[in-house]
């Protein structure tokens, strides 16, 4: 469950600090947003590097189910826009391949 945990707030991390770049970039806010922006994506990549994954790509790989997920919760909670069937459809596929990549069991 932690490993979950640390997804999500990698996830959110990413979300945050990427968003901070849009704000800036689309929003026309303050380039000051960068700042906390940068920071995030640096905790960001720290978290993804915690994963239990042996190898990067297989953790990069599980990471964008939750990535999914959470950018349709960041949809929902931050912009106002509730994700429509489509999404969740789409994120549920993501959800279960993520599942399958993080819990398969493997050889040696």
């Amino acid at each position: 469950m932690i490993t979950i945990a640390t997804y999500f707030a990698a996830a959110l991390a990413e979300i945050a600090g990427s968003f901070a770049f849009w704000a800036w970039f689309r929003l026309g806010h303050s380039p000051l947003w960068l700042l906390p922006g940068m920071a995030s994506l640096g905790i960001f990549a720290m978290l993804l590097a915690l994963s239990p994954a042996e190898h990067a790509g297989r953790a990069y790989a599980i990471y964008g189910g939750i990535y999914i997920v959470s950018s349709l919760l960041w949809l929902w909670a931050v912009e106002g826009q509730r994700p429509d069937p489509w999404d969740m459809l789409g994120a549920t596929l993501c959800l279960i391949g993520a599942a399958v990549i993080l819990w398969a069991p493997r050889g040696a």
